[in-house]
C-alpha cells in the first residue's frame, strides 16, 4: 500500500523527484505514485486530543498526509549527520572500525580544489531571475489552506481517538502469553470472588469486557478509515501487481529460452573444450604425483644410501644427501605423515657422522704421524685426507686441527723414547735389567754413542717436520680451494646482479604468471643463472597455451635428489693430490673464517717445530745433569754445537720460522762452555807464565806452519802431525811475513790459544760476542801478567831467576811485539762475524794495543835506565888524565858491547839503532855534566886532548858494533857552547 502525503515543500502532482511512476502509454501520464511510510512506526505518546503531543517520528495512524524526513532519499552522510540526534550514535561503526572512526579528522584531499563563493557567482547570476518569477507565480496562485485545513482536522481526530487505547496495545511486541501483559490487560482483582463481593466483581467483568470492545471499535474505525483514505493507491497498486506478473512471466519464458540455448552452445561449443582442459589439468596432477612418488622412493632410500657411502667413508657424499634430503622434506615434502620420523632421524644421524669424521681424522692423524720414519715423506692417503677435511669444513667443525696438534705432542715424545730404546739395546755395556729407567740408561753412554743418538733423533725428528708440513700443506690448500670458491661465488653473483639491472625489460607483471605450480619470480630466484631464467621466459613468450610437461620429465626436486652426491654441484677443483671434489654452495664459511683456519694450520707447523725443539731441549737437559756436556772438550763440544746449529737451520728452512728453545739451550750450554773454556786456557796460561823463564825458545815447525796459515789469511788451528813435520827441526826464530821473532814458548803457546779462541768463534757463532770478551781478557791477563814477571822483577821468587837481564827484558819486549803483529788480524776476525751493532765491542782491541805499546816503551825505558845508571856510576869518577883511553871510557865501551850483544838477536835493527841513540844520548848528558864539574872546555888545551882521545876510542867501539856503524853520535854536544 501506498499513501499521497502531500505538504507545501513536497508538490504532490507535478513534482519531478516521485519515486515511482507507472507507464501505460506515451502520451498518457498518471498520477505519480509515492514511496510507503515506515513499516515500522513508533507509537504515539501523550492525549489523544492533543496534537502537539505527538512524538517526532512517523506514524501510520497520524501522520497520513504530512512529509518526513522518511520521504527523502536517504545516504550514508544524511544519515550520520541526523539533526535529532544529541550525539553521533559510535557504537554502529566503532564495533568494527575501531573508536578513532568517530573523533579522526579527514586532511583535505589534494586532488578536490577549494570551494569559495566566487564558484557560484555565475550560478547566482543564471538563478536570481528565474526565482523573481518563481515569487510572482507564488503570489498569483490560490492557496490551498482549505484542503489542508480538513486533513489536520481529519488527522487530530483520528489521533485523538487512538490516544484513548493504552499504550500497552500499541507495543510491537504485544503478547498475551507474557504473564505480565496478561495481568496488565486483564486484573485478577476483577474476578475474585471471596467475601460477598460478586456483584460487583461481575459488573467489573462487563465494564472492562465493554472498554474493551470501545478499543476494538476504536481500531477498527481508524483502520477502515486509513483504508478509505489510501483505496485509490490500493487498487492502483493491485493493477501495478497484475501487470508485474506479466511481466515476471514473460521475462521468465524468455530466460528459459536462453538458458535452453546456453545448454545447447555449452554441448556443442564448450563441453569438449572444457573436458580436454580438466583432461589436462588431470594429468598434470597426475605427472605430479607420480613424480612426488618418485620423490618419496628416492628420500626412502637415503638412509640405506647413506651407511653405504659411510662405509666407504663418503662423508661428504653422505653429508650433501642427508642436506638435500632434509630440504626436499622441508619443501617438496612437507607434511607427508610416513616421513614425519625422518627429519629427526637425519638430524641424528648428521651427528653421527660428525662423531665419525672427528674420531675417523683422530685415526688418520696417529696413522700418519706414527708411520716408520724413513726418508719418504709422501702423504699418507691424500684422498681420505681431502675428504675428511671437506666434511669437517662442511659440518663447520673448524677445531679439527687441534686433534692433530695433540697427537703431535705424543709423537714427538715415542720419537725420542723410540730412538733411545734402539741405541740402549745395541750397547752391550748397558745392563737393562739393572739400570731400569731409560734416562738412566741413556746418561751410561759415551759421548760418541750420545752423539749419534742425538744425530739419529735429529734426522727423525726432520722427517716428522717434513710429513706434518707436506700434511698440512694439503689441509691448508682444501681451506684455500674453498675460500677460491667463496670469491668466484661472490663476484658470479655480482655480475648477475650487473647484468640483471641491465638487462630488466621484462614487464613487473610477468613476475606473477605462475609456472608448474610457483611464481616467475621464484623461478628466477632458483634458477640464478641468467640463460635459465631466459630459455624460460622464451619458452613461455612463444607457447603460453602449452602443456607443462610431458609423462616423461622429471620434476626439479627428483633430480637433485636421485644422485647420492651433492645436491647442486657448480663447480668442480682438483686438490693438490689429484682428487677431483666437488664444493657445494652450501658449504656456508665466511672468508674470516677460512682465513683464520688458514692461520691457525700454519701457526700448527709452527708449533710443531717448537715442539721437536723443546723435546730436544728436555733430552740435553736429561743428560746434562750429571754435568756430561760441561765436560766436553773444544771438538766435541763443537760437533754437538754444528749438529744442533743444522737442525736448527732445518727446521727453520721446513717450517718458516726461528725456534728459539734449541737455540735458548744451545746458547746457554754455549755460555758455560765459553766459560769453561775460557778457564781452562786462562789458569793453562797462569800456570806457562809461572814457569817462564824468559829465554829464547825454539820454534817447532808445527808453530811455524799455524803462522805461516795466519798470514795466508787462514785462522785455524793446524792438523795433526805428520811424518814430513815430524822430521823438520825447529828453528831459533818465528819468521812472520818476513821479520824475525825471538819468542818465549809461552808466548807460541799463547798464540795457539788466541787461534783456538777465533777457530771457536767460527764453529759457533753464537758465541763470538763472549768469546771477544774472554780473548780481550786473556791477553789483557797475559800483558799485566808478563809486566809484573819481568819489569816488576816477580820472576826472581815465582821462577827463582838470579836476576832479570837486559835480555830479559829486550824479549819480553819482543814477545809483545808479536802480540801486538796479531791484534789486527784477530779485530779483523771478529769484526766480519759481528752485527753492526756489535762493532762498539772492538773497542777492547784498541785499548790493549795501547796497553801493550805502553808496555813496550816501559821495557826500552827501563833498559835506557839500566844504561843511565851505569853512565851516572861511572862517569862520576872520570878524571882527565892520561893513559888514553881511560879505564872509565874502556869500562863504558865494555858495558855497551855486551848491551848490543844481548839485543842484537833480539830486537829488529831499526829498534837497535833507536835504543842505542837513547843510550848515547843519556850518555852525551852524563859525561858533559861530567866536563862542566871538571871545568873541561872546549879550548884545544891538553885536557881538552884527552877527553877528545877518550870521546874518539868510545865512538869507534860504539860504531864497530854490528848494525852501529852508519849511527849519527853526534858527540859535539858534549861540550858547553860558548855564549
Amino acid at each position: 500500500m501506498a499513501s499521497s502525503h502531500s505538504s507545501s515543500p513536497v508538490p504532490q502532482s507535478n513534482s519531478s523527484d516521485a519515486f515511482f511512476k507507472k507507464e501505460m502509454d506515451a502520451t498518457k501520464r498518471f498520477r505519480p505514485v509515492q514511496s510507503l511510510p515506515d513499516v515500522c512506526p513508533k507509537e504515539p505518546t501523550g492525549n489523544v486530543g492533543d496534537p502537539n503531543n505527538l512524538c517526532d517520528s512517523p506514524s501510520l495512524v497520524v501522520d497520513q498526509h504530512r512529509w518526513t524526513i522518511y520521504h527523502s532519499k536517504v545516504n550514508l552522510p544524511a544519515a550520520l549527520n541526523d539533526p535529532r540526534l544529541a550525539k553521533r550514535e559510535s557504537d554502529f561503526f566503532t564495533k568494527t572500525w575501531g573508536v578513532d572512526f568517530v573523533d579522526t579528522e579527514v586532511t583535505p584531499s589534494f586532488y578536490l580544489p577549494q570551494i569559495t563563493k566566487e564558484h557560484f557567482a555565475l550560478y547566482q547570476q543564471e538563478i536570481t531571475p528565474r526565482e523573481k518569477v518563481h515569487e510572482r507565480c507564488k503570489n498569483i496562485c490560490t492557496p490551498k489552506d482549505t484542503f489542508d485545513r480538513t486533513l489536520l482536522h481529519t488527522h487530530d481526530k483520528s489521533r485523538t481517538d487512538l490516544e484513548q487505547v493504552p499504550k500497552i496495545f500499541m507495543k510491537p511486541d504485544f503478547a498475551l502469553e507474557d504473564s505480565l501483559t496478561f495481568n496488565a490487560v486483564l486484573p485478577w482483582s476483577h474476578f475474585s470472588t471471596a467475601g460477598g463481593k460478586g456483584n460487583r466483581d461481575a459488573a467489573s467483568s462487563k465494564l472492562l469486557q465493554e472498554k474493551l470492545s470501545h478499543y476494538l471499535d476504536i481500531v477498527e474505525v481508524n483502520i477502515a478509515h486509513q483504508i478509505s483514505l489510501r483505496s485509490e493507491a490500493f487498487f492502483h497498486a493491485m493493477t501495478s501487481q497484475h501487470e508485474l506478473q506479466d511481466y515476471l512471466r514473460k521475462t521468465s519464458q524468455a530466460v528459459k529460452l536462453l538458458r535452453e540455448k546456453i545448454s545447447k552452445i555449452d554441448k556443442v561449443m564448450c563441453e569438449g573444450s572444457l573436458r580436454v582442459l580438466r583432461l589436462s589439468l588431470t594429468r598434470n596432477n597426475c605427472i605430479k604425483a607420480y613424480n612426488k612418488l618418485k620423490l618419496m622412493a628416492t628420500v626412502h632410500q637415503t638412509q640405506p644410501t647413506v651407511q653405504l657411502l659411510l662405509s666407504t667413508s663418503e662423508f661428504v657424499g653422505a653429508l650433501d644427501l642427508i642436506a638435500t634430503t632434509q630440504e626436499v622434506l622441508q619443501q617438496e615434502l612437507q607434511g607427508i605423515h610416513s616421513f614425519r620420523h625422518l627429519g629427526s632421524q637425519l638430524c641424528e644421524l648428521e651427528k653421527l657422522i660428525d662423531k665419525m669424521m672427528i674420531a675417523e681424522f683422530s685415526t688418520y692423524a696417529r696413522n700418519d704421524l706414527n708411520r716408520p720414519l724413513e726418508d719418504d715423506c709422501q702423504i699418507l692417503e691424500e684422498e681420505r685426507l681431502v675428504s675428511l677435511v671437506f666434511g669437517l669444513l662442511k659440518q663447520r667443525k673448524l677445531n679439527f686441527y687441534e686433534i692433530y696438534g695433540d697427537e703431535m705432542i705424543i709423537t714427538a715424545k715415542n720419537i725420542i723414547k723410540q730412538c733411545v730404546v734402539n741405541t740402549v739395546s745395541q750397547i752391550e755395556e748397558i745392563d737393562t735389567e739393572v739400570v731400569v729407567k731409560l734416562a738412566d740408561q741413556m746418561r751410561m753412554m759415551n759421548f760418541p754413542q750420545w752423539f749419534d743418538l742425538l744425530k739419529n733423533i735429529f734426522s727423525k725428528f726432520t722427517i716428522f717436520l717434513k710429513r706434518i708440513k707436506a700434511t698440512l700443506n694439503t689441509i691448508r690448500s682444501v681451506v684455500f680451494l674453498v675460500l677460491d670458491k667463496n670469491q668466484k661465488t661472490r663476484d658470479l653473483e655480482d655480475t648477475l646482479q650487473k647484468n640483471s639491472a641491465k638487462d630488466s625489460t621484462v614487464d613487473t607483471e610477468v613476475a606473477y604468471l605462475t609456472h608448474e605450480g610457483m611464481f616467475i619470480s621464484d623461478a628466477f630466484s632458483e634458477g640464478d643463472l641468467p640463460p635459465v631464467a631466459a630459455d624460460t621466459t622464451s619458452q613461455r613468450n612463444t607457447s603460453p597455451n602449452s602443456e607443462p610437461c610431458s609423462s616423461d620429465s622429471v620434476s626439479e626436486p627428483e633430480c637433485t635428489t636421485d644422485s647420492s652426491s651433492s645436491k647442486e654441484q657448480t663447480s668442480s677443483s682438483v686438490t693438490p693430490g689429484g682428487v677431483e671434489m666437488m664444493i657445494g654452495d652450501d658449504m656456508k664459511l665466511t672468508d674470516l673464517e677460512l682465513v683464520r683456519l688458514a692461520n691457525n694450520i700454519q701457526e700448527l707447523l709452527y708449533n710443531a717445530s717448537d715442539i721437536c725443539h723443546d723435546r730436544s731441549v728436555k733430552f740435553l737437559m736429561a743428560r746434562a745433569k750429571d754435568g756430561f756436556l760441561e765436560k766436553l772438550n773444544s771438538n766435541e763440544f763443537v760437533a754437538l754445537s754444528r749438529l744442533m746449529e743444522g737442525f736448527i737451520l732445518d727446521t727453520e728452512q721446513i717450517c718458516g720460522r726461528k725456534s728459539m728453545s734449541l737455540r735458548g739451550a744451545l746458547q746457554s750450554q754455549a755460555n758455560r762452555f765459553v766459560n769453561r773454556f775460557h778457564e781452562e786456557r786462562k789458569t793453562k796460561l797462569s800456570l806457562l807464565l809461572d814457569n817462564e823463564r824468559w829465554k829464547q825458545a825454539e820454534v817447532p815447525a808445527e808453530f811455524q806452519d799455524l803462522v805461516d796459515s795466519v798470514s795466508d789469511g787462514r785462522i785455524s788451528l793446524p792438523e795433526k802431525k805428520t811424518a814430513a813435520t815430524e822430521e823438520r827441526k825447529p828453528t831459533e826464530f818465528l819468521i812472520v811475513e818476513g821479520q824475525k821473532y825471538a819468542t818465549v814458548g809461552t808466548v807460541l803457546l799463547l798464540i795457539r790459544i788466541i787461534l783456538e779462541y777465533c777457530q771457536c768463534v767460527d764453529n759457533i757463532p753464537s758465541i763470538t760476542t763472549d768469546m771477544l770478551t774472554r780473548l780481550s781478557d786473556l791477553l789483557k791477563y797475559f800483558n799485566s801478567r808478563s809486566c809484573q814477571l819481568v819489569l816488576g822483577a816477580g820472576a826472581l821468587q815465582v821462577v827463582g831467576l838470579k836476576t832479570i837481564t837486559t835480555k830479559n827484558l829486550a824479549l819480553s819486549s819482543r814477545c809483545l811485539q808479536l802480540i801486538v803483529h796479531y791484534i789486527p788480524i784477530i779485530r779483523a776476525h771478529f769484526e766480519a762475524r759481528l752485527q753492526p751493532k756489535q762493532f762498539s765491542m772492538l773497542r777492547h782491541f784498541d785499548h790493549i794495543t795501547k796497553d801493550y805499546h805502553d808496555h813496550i816503551a816501559e821495557i826500552s825505558a827501563k833498559l835506557v835506565a839500566i844504561m843511565d845508571s851505569l853512565f851516572d856510576k861511572l862517569l862520576s869518577k872520570y878524571e882527565v888524565k892520561a893513559p888514553v883511553p881511560s879505564a872509565c871510557f874502556r869500562n863504558i865501551c865494555k858495558q855497551m858491547a855486551k848491551m848490543h850483544e844481548a839485543i842484537y838477536d833480539l830486537l829488529p835493527e831499526e829498534q837497535t839503532q833507536m835504543l842505542f841513540l837513547r843510550i848515547n844520548a843519556s850518555y852525551k848528558l852524563h859525561l858533559k855534566r861530567q866536563l862542566a864539574h871538571l871545568n873541561v872546555v872546549n879550548d884545544g888545551g891538553p885536557l881538552n886532548g884527552l877527553v877528545t882521545s877518550d870521546v874518539a876510542f868510545y865512538t869507534g867501539n860504539l860504531q864497530a858494533l854490528k848494525g852501529l856503524n852508519n849511527l849519527d853520535l853526534n858527540m859535539a854536544e858534549i861540550w858547553e857552547q860558548k855564549r
